[in-house]
């Protein structure tokens, strides 16, 4: 679909949707997140233009639908999957993004670190994908120095950052914002240091004595980015890993960071977002989701979570979504959803599934909060069906019709039950459903109570 659009763009310096926002242009991607948001163009590239709105879209995914992550768009949920040495494949990858966007997934992160040759397994999934595509290019970096973290150069991230932009990628995860005086900062933690990627940089800064490459060469980065119109997705490498670590020095003297490195992007045209936590209690997220737009200059926010408890492994999809939907709420433009393996292991299909699908209710309770147009059509529609005993399309209105319509069939599988007016709660004597009160019956009781009120005892 966009290779027309694209062939227009290619050879100038900068070919990024902020640069032509604010040059005035509105590119054939903007028009169409407009309609899929049902909102005005011209908006749309004014969010882009300002920084409030990203539409990631690499000129080298051309099968890519375009979608935007901004406060004055939908909340957005982002589905992790990727490959790790101890499992999974090429083929179990592609099939994970495909379940991720039968689901529902906005965007989609390859973290593989393994499991194959990361090129193939990382251009098979743009090629399948019609969502964004984001990546850790820091993990393949330390994969090509034979996992010998010391032993890598500031060429060696560029190399493969670059790598990544080439081979469509439309977000990179850049963990520019943990400096090297930051790093004591974590000292009295209970958790460290629980970013993947900050930690090899940490490790790395803690044997050379220097200054992070990723921070220095900053300026290398968001050129390859204008190039390729790649996002920036900056990370958050001092996340707290545990309630306890949440909102404290070493993270917020990041976010500091983060928010500078934010407006340097912005100066050349570059896209950004920024990552947030984490682990944070309910009391702590408007702060965090506040404090990120005063010092990220109001750029896309995008959180892990957060988890609002530690103390439920293999249920951190519900303690992470109840997180999710507060910060959405509160105006976070993007969730990474957590699976129930979360601090136990690489997620299969079905927890792939699971993840997804509390993340998007999670986002649409935002949506519904924020009170967005239409947000609620959904909602009411299929309370409409509910109410009708419409048992088909109220499986169909669902988020996952499948579990919906298992769920019933357990108990009650025969087609005539799918015209019941009941359901195996209450059975067919005591659904209260079935009290319909028609309006003639009202506007007569209605006259009656206003000649002989009701005696109270």
């Amino acid at each position: 679909m966009r290779t027309e659009w694209i062939n227009k763009r290619r050879g100038h310096s900068n070919v990024s949707q902020m640069h032509y926002a604010r040059q005035g242009v509105i590119t054939e991607e903007m028009h169409y997140v407009a309609q899929r948001e049902n909102l005005p163009a011209d908006l749309i590239r004014d969010e882009v233009a300002r920084g409030r709105m990203i539409i990631p879209a690499n000129i080298n995914h051309t099968n890519l639908e375009p979608m935007a992550i901004g406060i004055a768009s939908k909340c957005k949920v982002n589905a992790n999957i990727g490959a790790s040495p101890n499992s999974s494949n090429l083929q179990e990858e592609v099939d994970k993004l495909n379940l991720a966007v039968k689901y529902g997934a906005d965007t989609v992160m390859d973290l593989s670190t393994g499991g194959g040759n990361l090129d193939e397994i990382r251009t098979a999934i743009i090629k399948a994908s019609p969502v964004p595509i984001g990546t850790v290019p820091v993990y393949q970096a330390l994969e090509s120095v034979h996992g010998t973290i010391e032993n890598l150069t500031a060429d060696d991230f560029l190399h493969i950052i670059e790598k990544h932009a080439q081979q469509g990628v439309d977000y990179q995860t850049i963990h520019a914002g943990i400096l090297i005086e930051h790093l004591p900062l974590v000292r009295n933690r209970l958790t460290g240091i629980v970013s993947r990627g900050g930690g090899i940089l940490a490790r790395w800064m803690l044997h050379h004595h220097k200054q992070n490459p990723l921070y220095t060469h900053y300026n290398d980065i968001i050129e390859i980015f204008k190039r390729y119109d790649v996002s920036f997705s900056l990370g958050d490498s001092l996340r707290p890993g545990c309630t306890h670590d949440a909102s404290d020095e070493a993270q917020l003297a990041e976010l500091k960071t983060l928010g500078k490195l934010t407006r340097k992007a912005w100066e050349h045209d570059v896209q950004v977002m920024v990552e947030g936590p984490g682990h944070v209690p309910m009391d702590q997220i408007e702060f965090n989701v506040r404090k990120q737009m005063e010092e990220c200059s109001e750029a896309p926010f995008y959180v892990l979570g957060p988890l609002v408890t530690d103390i439920a492994p293999g249920y951190d999809h519900i303690t992470s979504a109840i997180g999710a939907a507060m910060a959405g709420w509160y105006g976070t433009a993007m969730l990474c959803y957590v699976t129930p393996k979360e601090h136990l292991g690489l997620p299969n299909a079905e927890d792939v599934r699971n993840g997804l699908i509390a993340y998007k209710i999670a986002a649409h309770a935002a949506d519904i909060a924020r009170h967005r147009p239409g947000a609620r059509d959904r909602d009411d529609e299929l309370s409409r069906a509910r109410y009708n005993f419409d048992w088909n399309r109220q499986f169909e209105l669902s988020l996952d019709p499948e579990r919906a319509k298992e769920y019933h069939d357990e108990t009650l599988p025969a087609d005539i039950y799918k015209t019941a007016e009941f359901c195996s709660m209450c059975g067919p004597k005591f659904c209260p459903m079935q009290t319909k009160v028609d309006a003639d019956a009202l506007t007569e009781l209605e006259k009656f109570l206003a000649k002989e009120p009701v005696a109270q005892s």
